[in-house]
């Protein structure tokens, strides 16, 4: 713990703290009666988004808000939080169960992205937003001066789609597969009631995301 304190560049007063924002899923199942760190990381998300909405709305001061709401999807999305974890080398930390372990799961972008959001909601728990924001700037400050970086299709789609305020998108997650160390989530997108894209992904996220790329497709735009 303290040798990823270091990297994180932040003593937790509660330990335990951290020791949740690592333990994954199938780990704590494994083990029974554990948490997970799935509340975390929902907070982790919210904090983020807001860092970086604050960083970019006072660092660019001339862009429109189109360009930051690209810029801050690209900084959030599960392949920068993922390459944000690789940097102070996350997945050694993580707690996973055996199966998780063997799959090679210390290196999977969406259990790296799970896992830097709910630190980032664990350093905001025992040291408060300065602190958190200490941390998350250290990466977004260097990754949102690259638009290009990662596409986001679900921002994309939802630039496309709020032109008609009378039109709403929702995503609903289908199906679940496969084992819980390796599942594939199947979600669809929808355009008021009717079904525009499908996708899947071994990530929630990811589904969500392959779903928005094909609805895209189908309206003949190219991201």
């Amino acid at each position: 713990m303290k040798e990823l304190e270091k990297k994180i560049g932040y003593t937790f007063r509660d330990k335990d703290l951290l020791r949740l924002a690592l333990t994954h899923s199938s780990y704590a199942n494994e083990k029974g009666k554990l948490r997970d760190n799935e509340r975390l990381e929902f907070l982790g998300d919210s904090v983020l988004g807001f860092i970086t909405a604050e960083y970019l709305f006072e660092a660019l001061k001339d862009k429109p808000e189109g360009e930051l709401t690209k810029l801050r999807a690209n900084a959030v999305c599960e392949k920068s939080l993922a390459m944000f974890a690789g940097e102070i080398e996350l997945g050694e930390y993580i707690l996973l169960g055996k199966g998780e372990a063997m799959t090679g799961g210390k290196s999977r972008p969406s259990i790296l992205s799970d896992a830097f959001e709910s630190v980032i909601a664990a350093v905001y728990l025992d040291g408060g937003m300065e602190e958190a924001k200490k941390f998350v700037l250290r990466f977004v400050s260097k990754s949102t001066t690259d638009t290009k970086a990662a596409t986001d299709y679900k921002t994309l789609l939802q630039e496309v789609i709020q032109k008609n305020p009378d039109e709403h998108l929702t995503y609903s997650l289908v199906a679940e597969s496969g084992p819980d160390h390796n599942k594939t989530f199947t979600v669809e997108v929808y355009l008021n009631s009717n079904c525009i894209g499908t996708g899947s992904g071994h990530s929630k996220k990811k589904a969500e995301q392959e779903a928005a790329r094909e609805a895209l497709e189908l309206m003949g735009i190219k991201a």
